[in-house]
């Protein structure tokens, strides 16, 4: 467990300017960042750090490079939304893998990706190169279609090449609209930033609930209900903490993992959720999440027997941070993915 940063006899009032100062400095020091972030368009696109599970990553750097239509953290985000990286998952609809394929769409476009002989659905090394050579065909059948060609392509993908042909792009089915928007908004969470990460808007929300916390119990499983007599553990603190500036998080840390971009530790501003984990490799496996409040410190629900409290974030066992947009918690499968 980690070591408490807690002063005996701090007071509420002390612990408030604590916050403030924190929070007023961190974002005094970041204060070049607006309007100067990268918009991410140039250059190739990489993975966030363990964002993919480790036993995959290579595949999707791989074949997400397949043709230009796609990247690596397209194709995780496609991956993600339909399985959660679960290589058994099936839907009612008899969709298949880790890439959710429905049979009659594998007989045409599976492919031996491993070379064993065989295309076997339920192998991610033959599913995700099978996921990414059907996306580059879809591709290819709407090239002409007016508008942005992975948009198109992922339009395709829903509501068939056809349908983006007939509508020059995008069609009109808020289905396809919105599975668009949820995949293109998957893939800032799972792609590794180029240049700065825009601030928060909702951050100094999210904060101002957590610092009312200070002192509260720790509860397994708890998300502030009355019946719990307002306690909270790590998970529940930053979903109650995001909530009243209107934003929807998952229960659990490891899925809010994916509710925006990942911001680099030296990057890190007030209101970013901080994760913690035994498997660096691996954002699956996180067990712990903070609301960063700047100075390398959090506040935090840590365990049973503690208060929330500050912590420092520089442990052996940090895994990284994210940045929460509502676009980003909008787009997160529910429900959870599991593996």
């Amino acid at each position: 467990m980690r070591k408490a940063w807690w002063i005996a006899g701090l007071s509420a009032g002390m612990a408030l300017l604590f916050v403030g100062l924190l929070v007023v400095g961190a974002f005094t020091a970041a204060a070049g960042l607006l309007g100067g972030a990268a918009d991410g368009r140039n250059g190739a696109v990489g993975l966030a750090k363990g964002a993919v599970p480790a036993r995959y990553q290579s595949l999707v750097q791989k074949w997400g490079n397949l043709c230009p239509a796609i990247n690596p953290a397209l194709l995780a985000a496609q991956l993600y939304q339909e399985s959660g990286w679960n290589p058994r998952a099936q839907s009612h609809a008899a969709a298949q893998g880790i890439a959710q394929f429905i049979p009659g769409t594998w007989a045409t476009h599976g492919v031996d990706g491993d070379q064993d002989g065989d295309r076997d659905v339920w192998d991610p090394a033959d599913a995700i190169p099978s996921a990414a050579s059907y996306d580059c065909a879809l591709a290819g059948y709407v090239k002409k279609a007016p508008g942005d060609p992975t948009s198109n392509m992922l339009a395709a993908y829903n509501a068939g090449p056809y349908a983006v042909i007939k509508y020059g792009g995008v069609p009109p089915y808020s289905e396809t609209q919105n599975y668009v928007k949820i995949i293109r908004s998957l893939e800032k969470s799972f792609a590794k930033p180029i240049g700065r990460v825009d601030p928060s808007r909702q951050a100094a929300g999210a904060i101002e609930f957590a610092q009312k916390q200070l002192g509260t119990k720790y509860l397994w499983g708890g998300t502030g209900t009355a019946a719990q007599g307002g306690r909270f553990d790590c998970s529940g603190l930053s979903q109650a903490a995001y909530r009243t500036v209107d934003i929807e998080l998952p229960r659990v840390a490891n899925d809010q993992y994916n509710a925006g971009p990942h911001p680099a530790r030296e990057e890190l501003l007030p209101g970013d959720l901080v994760f913690f984990s035994d498997d660096l490799t691996n954002s699956r496996a996180i067990r712990h999440v903070g609301i960063y409040v700047g100075g390398g410190y959090m506040i935090n629900a840590p365990r049973t027997g503690a208060v929330i409290r500050f912590d420092k974030i520089d442990t052996p066992d940090y895994f990284g941070a994210t940045r929460v947009t509502e676009d980003g918690a909008k787009a997160l499968p529910t429900p959870a993915p599991e593996v």
